[in-house]
């Protein structure tokens, strides 16, 4: 946990929750485990790749995009939402 938190007397994921993007290595190395968004990297490059060589071999293709859908992987960051106050 931070420091910074630790002095506040917050914890995660009860009083704040913490959520990364990308899924690195390191998020499955914390203690509690960092919830994250996770992207298909793989996916992502050959999609890079196949879009540049058909612009390199027809260059009156107009630009394209494509969208993947991340993934939410939920680790000890996160818990529930908190029960709304009366």
């Amino acid at each position: 946990m931070s420091p910074s938190l630790s002095r506040a007397g917050l914890e995660i994921p009860r009083d704040v929750p913490v959520v990364g993007y990308d899924d690195s290595h390191l998020s499955h190395l914390m203690p509690i485990g960092l919830t994250t968004v996770r992207q298909d990297a793989r996916l992502m490059a050959e999609r890079a790749v196949r879009f540049a060589v058909e612009r390199l071999e027809q260059p009156e293709l107009e630009p394209r995009e494509a969208v993947l859908d991340p993934k939410l992987v939920v680790r000890g960051t996160s818990g529930p939402a908190p029960e709304p106050s009366a």
